[in-house]
């Protein structure tokens, strides 16, 4: 199966969680539809995209990073790579290469949510999970941030945008 197959099973098969995501859920399977180059960034009018929301839940914090190019505060991931074979497996890639943190475990059940957003590269739609980091974590900065820190799940709304603050909020209910 291919990553845009896997991306479109993932999308048909996900439980919306309220009638604005099943509009995204929707708008992102037809995008696939049209386009069979949607999951890569040189789709010019949009593409898929894959994150993960580190959480330490015995902690009761979130690790963010200070996004190099944006300069805000996000959850880590990103584009999909070739290598990809699963939409889950970019987000944990992304979420491992970007936190420095080994074995990181997806929450069960498949993505969190899903936000669409403008970047200076084109329309990202991006699928959104979690990621449990385990106990004794320490993270390590990466060549994309310009920072990366713990914050507790009350401290968000203090730093992040909507799109981040709705995942820790959708993140908690599922933990």
């Amino acid at each position: 199966m291919s990553l845009h197959q896997d991306a479109a099973r993932v999308l048909t098969e996900w439980p919306a969680p309220d009638a604005a995501q099943e509009r995204l859920r929707r708008h992102y399977g037809d995008h696939l539809a049209a386009y069979p180059d949607g999951m890569w960034k040189a789709c010019g009018d949009g593409h898929i995209t894959a994150s993960a929301l580190v959480v330490d839940p015995d902690s009761k914090r979130v690790l963010l990073t200070l996004h190099r190019k944006l300069r805000m505060w996000l959850q880590m991931g990103g584009h999909c790579e070739p290598d990809d074979s699963t939409l889950a497996g970019a987000a944990l890639r992304e979420a491992t290469e970007e936190s420095g943190i080994e074995g990181l475990t997806l929450l069960p059940g498949g993505p969190v949510r899903l936000d669409r957003h403008h970047t200076p590269c084109a329309w990202h739609l991006d699928v959104q999970y979690a990621a449990v980091a385990p106990q004794g974590a320490v993270a390590a900065i990466s060549d994309e941030s310009l920072d990366l820190r713990w914050f507790g799940y009350d401290e968000v709304a203090d730093v992040a945008d909507e799109s981040v603050r709705h995942l820790v909020t959708r993140t908690r209910a599922l933990l």
